[in-house]
């Protein structure tokens, strides 16, 4: 999932160049996010980190926290979202991702 979300901003610079499966999977991105009950710490980190480019001490500083506690909300978050994942797959739903998380 991290490596899912690590690629995001490859998938926004895809999605403007015309490529509809890059949109398809930034829109599973964000209904996964939506879904997997993520709390606000955790949905923060991720859109600092992943989203907003942002080292994980940079979020840290943003967010008041230190950087071990962003990387606890990352894979948090990440865990939440890789069940979202593996239920969509089990369902033939969103964008099926495969291998290690």
């Amino acid at each position: 999932m991290k490596l899912l979300l690590a690629d995001y901003q490859k998938f926004v610079s895809r999605k403007r160049c015309g490529d509809y499966d890059a949109a398809t999977i930034l829109i599973d991105i964000h209904k996964a996010i939506e879904l997997a009950n993520l709390t606000d710490r955790q949905r923060q980190a991720i859109e600092l980190v992943y989203f907003g480019e942002l080292t994980q001490a940079e979020a840290g500083v943003r967010m008041g926290v230190g950087q071990d506690t962003i990387s606890r909300h990352i894979d948090a978050a990440a865990d939440k979202l890789t069940d979202i994942y593996y239920y969509w797959a089990s369902h033939g739903e969103g964008y099926a991702i495969r291998g290690t998380y």
